[in-house]
């Protein structure tokens, strides 16, 4: 009886596997849909000084990340005092309140968080990431460090040395040089065309007076916003941002926001050979000014650089490494920030082989005009659509987004509607905003790398006229 009930079974997996289809393993499986993005509800509110509060309640994980975001940042630093805005973001946790900066790191430490200043061209902002049941305690820590920095004489010393050796330490370095040298070369006297940072000249010359001033100025509630993402509720964590931040009041004279001003485009294509004697690599830079963070083509520019170079099967990093094998990695992109920044395409080749490099860039970015296969088109929108998601999977990440939204003014449901954007984008949409911002007869071309290897190869190609300088040409002197 027994062998006949385990005969029943038998034979029927033996005809189900009969009748099974097997794979086919000469087509490319197709993706399903993009995965949905649904976040959780922005609850707004403000404290008693103006304020602005985001808060967005996430409980499963017991942790919580407040940003204090201020809507300053480096691009509106005095043309004599370049860097000074980063320099400020750098100090406030230098000493703060009746704390030192040692004595800030510990306390901080003590409760198993994380504080850190940073600042961009575009705002500046003071993070804390905390466990929730320590969030009232470092709450107090990371106001003083916001409202009541003390910038310490001897910390900006350190800080000034600090920078200036990395500036130093960069002139050694092809790729920091090329790095350097694009947007000099690109903006001109425009404010993009020196790093965030300033110039070695610049921090050798700020103050504590100029860093204390850029705080008053800029560092005020009607310039600022808080954003809570993590295990808390919107009334009760209102309330501990009352106790920490309320008392902070508008005092002396703004300093006036005006909007940075566009820098005009490329005139003209020219090759800038950076020398480098000695150089294994050659770092090649291509691109002029790009577009605003506002621009009404963000979507279909995603969808089209994704395909140039914004991915590792992008054309870009298929033909130059997949292809020839000339380098480890080659890509594009667009810095969006409130002024149009640079579009780069780069790479770092073989020297022997920069000349053959260079051709193939202006292959691909000649082949972007045209129409886009549509397999091609689907696999870059999927590639942004189904990676998307995974852009929101912390606390963290999610305030990072929200701190995107506050500074770029965009609508509150803009990540939500994200995924549908991009699929709506047509092949027709991508050759039109490449042939708008993809313009290689106008484009920069900085080379970083041994002259005397490269100049008679790259001169040959015809690109346009060719301008050898040194790194002190380009950048300057180096104190």
């Amino acid at each position: 009886m027994l062998k006949r009930l385990l005969v029943v079974p038998v034979v029927l997996l033996a005809a189900a596997a009969a009748s099974a289809q097997p794979p086919d393993r000469t087509k490319v499986p197709m993706p399903g849909p993009a995965p949905a993005l649904r976040l959780p509800e922005i609850q707004k509110r403000a404290l008693s000084n103006g304020v602005p509060v985001w808060v967005v309640e996430l409980h499963e994980v017991p942790v919580v990340q407040v940003s204090l975001v201020v809507l300053a940042g480096g691009s509106a630093d005095p043309a004599g005092k370049l860097g000074v805005a980063s320099m400020t973001s750098a100090m406030l946790d230098e000493g703060a309140g009746s704390r030192s900066a040692l004595e800030i790191a510990d306390a901080i430490d003590y409760l198993g968080a994380t504080l850190t200043t940073t600042g961009s061209f575009d705002s500046s902002a003071v993070r804390l990431w905390v466990p929730a049941a320590r969030l009232a305690e470092a709450l107090p820590v990371m106001a003083d460090v916001a409202l009541r920095p003390t910038f310490p004489a001897a910390e900006l010393e350190r800080l000034r040395k600090e920078r200036l050796t990395s500036m130093l330490q960069a002139r050694d370095d092809p790729a920091s040089v090329a790095g350097l040298s694009f947007p000099k070369i690109v903006f001109g006297q425009h404010r993009y065309a020196t790093s965030l940072g300033g110039t070695p000249a610049t921090v050798s010359s700020l103050t504590v007076e100029d860093v204390r001033g850029l705080y008053t100025s800029r560092y005020r509630p009607d310039r600022a916003a808080l954003i809570v993402v993590g295990d808390v509720k919107a009334d009760a964590v209102v309330g501990q941002l009352e106790t920490a931040f309320g008392a902070w009041k508008v005092e002396g004279t703004a300093e006036p926001a005006a909007a940075l001003a566009e820098a005009p485009q490329v005139a003209a294509r020219q090759v800038y050979i950076v020398d480098k004697p000695g150089a294994a690599q050659s770092q090649i830079v291509i691109g002029g000014v790009g577009v605003a963070r506002s621009t009404p083509d963000y979507f279909p520019l995603q969808v089209m650089n994704t395909l140039l170079g914004g991915s590792f099967t992008s054309r870009l990093n298929q033909n130059l490494r997949e292809e020839h094998g000339y380098t480890y990695g080659a890509g594009s992109g667009f810095a969006m920030r409130l002024a149009a920044g640079p579009f780069t395409a780069s790479s770092g080749v073989q020297t022997e082989v920069t000349a053959e490099a260079l051709k193939e860039f202006f292959n691909e970015l000649a082949s972007i005009l045209k129409p886009v296969p549509a397999d091609e088109l689907a696999r870059a929108k999927n590639y942004i659509a189904f990676g998307f998601p995974g852009e929101f999977e912390t606390a963290a990440a999610i305030s990072s987004h929200l701190e995107e939204l506050l500074v770029y003014r965009l609508p509150l449901d803009y990540f939500e509607r994200y995924v549908q954007n991009v699929q709506a984008v047509t092949a027709a949409d991508v050759q039109r905003v490449a042939q708008k911002y993809i313009l290689p007869g106008r484009f920069a071309v900085v080379v970083v790398g041994d002259r005397k290897t490269i100049e008679a190869p790259v001169r040959a190609l015809n690109l346009g006229p060719v301008r050898v300088m040194t790194v002190e040409e380009v950048l300057g002197p180096a104190k």
